[in-house]
């Protein structure tokens, strides 16, 4: 049997000198939960170990010759001050240029400096780390960096913002290549939420709401479980018994977006999920979620991911169920 047939999807992550160890785990941590649907490797530029971001080195298995047969390149974040000082070290200019055409290239936090710095964001959108988007901007003119997303899906080239952005990238190529129901089994495994769309802001520097205070998540849970109502602000004000005002800034200081905002988010997230695994029709579906009608349904789905619950449904699924 061919074994080149069967095995999994190979996700290869390079860690370089001064990796940031917590980065380092989440590819592992989260393809790694997929049931066998990935093999996760790591490796070094030469297969020796490397120095942390800690007070510890990190030894690994593999050297950089594994590189060749990645499906999937992950780079976290490591010691981009030199880099930026430096330019790229040789080593790993050639450790890149050892990863085959067609591998997806993906990078965690300011892994995309490496990236960058490669050559290989040349005129593409990119992100990065909120605290390092000036200098990494000004660093390398060429490429098109948005500061305040979570995570660029450039195609076969994708970039992350901080840490817990590496995450939602990672569950987004599960749920691209998986679907919503595979990439939300591996969401609850590791406690995470399933999905945070990529467009969302960085959660830069924003207030904590007092300790002492009554929160929000109450609400969102109940929200949650009645998105098929037509649900106000207010609604969810008053089931947190607090004044629309007082609400809406708490939720925005927990959330890092409005309550409208979020509400729509959630409903086309749940839309998918039925998209991709029912047969229901698009006005069926638009009533299950809360939207008026399918009309504003494909408004709203076309806004986040840019496509029509039919294409969205045919991606998805292998044959393209009856819609009325």
């Amino acid at each position: 049997m061919d074994f080149e047939a069967i095995r999994p999807h190979r996700v290869v992550v390079l860690a370089l000198d001064g990796v940031y160890p917590f980065e380092l785990g989440i590819p592992n941590r989260v393809f790694g939960t997929a049931d066998g649907r990935y093999e996760v490797l790591t490796c070094s530029v030469d297969g020796r170990p490397v120095r942390s971001s800690s007070d510890f080195d990190i030894s690994v298995a593999h050297d950089g010759g594994i590189l060749e047969s990645a499906d999937t390149v992950v780079i976290p974040p490591c010691d981009v001050l030199s880099i930026l000082n430096d330019g790229l070290p040789q080593e790993i200019a050639d450790a890149l240029a050892r990863i085959r055409p067609g591998a997806r290239l993906v990078s965690i936090c300011t892994g995309a400096i490496v990236v960058a710095a490669a050559g290989l964001l040349n005129d593409r959108p990119a992100t990065t780390h909120w605290n390092f988007s000036d200098r990494f901007q000004s660093a390398f003119p060429q490429v098109r960096v948005d500061p305040n997303v979570l995570y660029v899906d450039d195609d076969d080239i994708l970039t992350s913002a901080g840490a817990s952005a590496g995450v939602d990238l990672c569950l987004h190529l599960i749920r691209r290549d998986h679907g919503s129901e595979v990439a939300n089994m591996v969401a609850r495994r590791c406690v995470v939420p399933p999905w945070r769309e990529g467009g969302q802001a960085q959660f830069i520097e924003q207030p904590m709401p007092p300790l002492a205070s009554p929160g929000t998540a109450s609400a969102r849970q109940w929200a949650l479980a009645n998105l098929h109502e037509p649900l106000t602000m207010a609604d969810l004000a008053g089931h947190a018994r607090m004044s629309g005002r007082t609400f809406a800034r708490r939720f925005r200081d927990e959330v890092g977006m409005s309550p409208g905002r979020w509400l729509i988010q959630q409903r086309v997230f749940r839309a998918r999920e039925l998209l991709e695994t029912t047969e229901l029709p698009v006005d069926r579906i638009a009533a299950e979620v809360g939207f008026a009608t399918g009309t504003s349904l494909r408004q709203h789905l076309h806004e986040a991911i840019g496509v029509a619950p039919l294409a969205y449904r045919r991606t998805f699924r292998a044959v393209t169920p009856a819609e009325s």
